[in-house]
């Protein structure tokens, strides 16, 4: 699983059937310090309850696609869960 920090929403022109009730997020993937790591994509919210400047996990490939209802919908990344806190061990 992957951290991220939601950036915005994404509003489809069009929606493949299965994912017409699936929220769509901008996520920006971070490190466990919570610094920006990569680029930003698109994440199916599978929790159907992540906001802007929540910090999430997620999870990609087929792993994605089988946390939504009805599973194998097309999506390539998934928000699993919220993030409510974060403990890294003191690691910097």
């Amino acid at each position: 699983m992957k951290l991220g920090k939601v950036i915005g929403r994404v509003v489809p022109c069009s929606v493949y059937e299965g994912l017409e009730s699936v929220p769509l997020l901008w996520v920006q993937p971070v490190d466990k310090e919570l610094k920006p790591k990569g680029k930003a994509l698109v994440c199916a919210d599978a929790t159907r309850m992540a906001g802007p400047d929540e910090l999430v996990y997620f999870e990609g490939g087929r792993e994605a696609a089988m946390t939504l209802d009805p599973a194998f919908v097309p999506v390539d990344q998934a928000v699993v869960g919220i993030v409510d806190g974060m403990d890294t061990g003191g690691a910097k």
